[in-house]
């Protein structure tokens, strides 16, 4: 098993203030988090903080804003345990632990000047929106760009504030699909692969980013090489159940790779033959 070299900025817990929340849905709920002074998280598109509660433990969660947010970020958390069940009851004014940036996020500089085709799956939207809203933000230094947001019913679509304004775009091509409609839903119905068909592209200058629940990787990835983008140029964020963010306890390792430092986000190339990986 390799070593992992730690740094003392690893284990530094920062007291984060609330300054607002937001119920999503009866499961997730949207923190806005200012550190002390109104300092910086300095965070990637991807990555992901540790947070924790005096007295009742610590839990991963993906970083949801944009870093050219620069004074607060957001975490969208979902209730399903015993720390994410305790962070619900807090509110705006409460105190949390802070640890982090971690893990490697998306390649920003590298994706620089390409075209960009987004997937994302269910709650994959969260970590997601970060890459997206920086592109938007940074528009002229990327191509192309397509988002593709699948969700199972309109009642699970997080973020349809800003959805909407992502549709209504010129120089983005959003398209969301649900599993269930409903009487009012007027857009697509069909799982999210179903959208990839449809699309333009170009394959040699698209990079696919994806995110969301395990059983999608698998068919979205067939669709995207049926269009003939290259697996270098696949990249996945995945979801494993990281404990301390610094590859020491081994709950998220696959194989040689900790999840928490050396992902969430790798590219198909390097983990398609990794069993388990996708």
């Amino acid at each position: 098993m390799k070593k992992t070299a730690l740094l003392e900025s690893e284990f530094k817990t920062k007291v984060g203030k609330i300054l607002r929340t937001r119920q999503m849905t009866p499961l997730e709920k949207l923190f806005e988090i200012a550190l002390p002074g109104g300092e910086s998280l300095d965070h990637l598109p991807g990555q992901f903080v540790m947070v924790s509660l005096l007295g009742v433990g610590e839990a991963p969660i993906s970083v949801s804003s944009s870093p050219t947010k620069r004074r607060s970020f957001e975490l969208v958390v979902r209730k399903a345990g015993r720390v994410t069940t305790a962070l619900h009851r807090l509110e705006a004014g409460d105190e949390v632990g802070i640890r982090g940036p971690f893990g490697n996020g998306f390649p920003i500089r590298y994706l620089e000047g390409n075209d960009l085709l987004i997937v994302a799956g269910g709650l994959g939207i969260v970590p997601i929106r970060s890459i997206i809203n920086y592109t938007i933000d940074n528009r002229r230094d990327f191509g192309k760009v397509t988002i593709l947001l699948g969700c199972r019913t309109p009642k699970d679509l997080l973020f349809s504030d800003e959805t909407d304004k992502w549709n209504h775009r010129l120089d983005v091509m959003f398209e969301c699909t649900v599993d269930r409609g409903d009487a009012e839903w007027d857009g697509n119905v069909g799982l999210i692969t179903s959208l990839i068909p449809g699309i333009t592209l170009e394959p040699d200058r698209t990079f696919a980013i994806v995110c969301g629940p395990p059983i999608m990787y698998k068919f979205v990835i067939a669709k995207l090489l049926e269009k003939g983008i290259p697996e270098r140029q696949i990249i996945v964020s995945l979801e494993r159940h990281m404990k301390c963010g610094i590859g020491k306890c081994g709950h998220c390792q696959i194989h040689n790779y900790y999840c928490c430092q050396d992902g969430p986000v790798f590219t198909y190339d390097k983990i398609k033959n990794l069993e388990e990986a996708i």
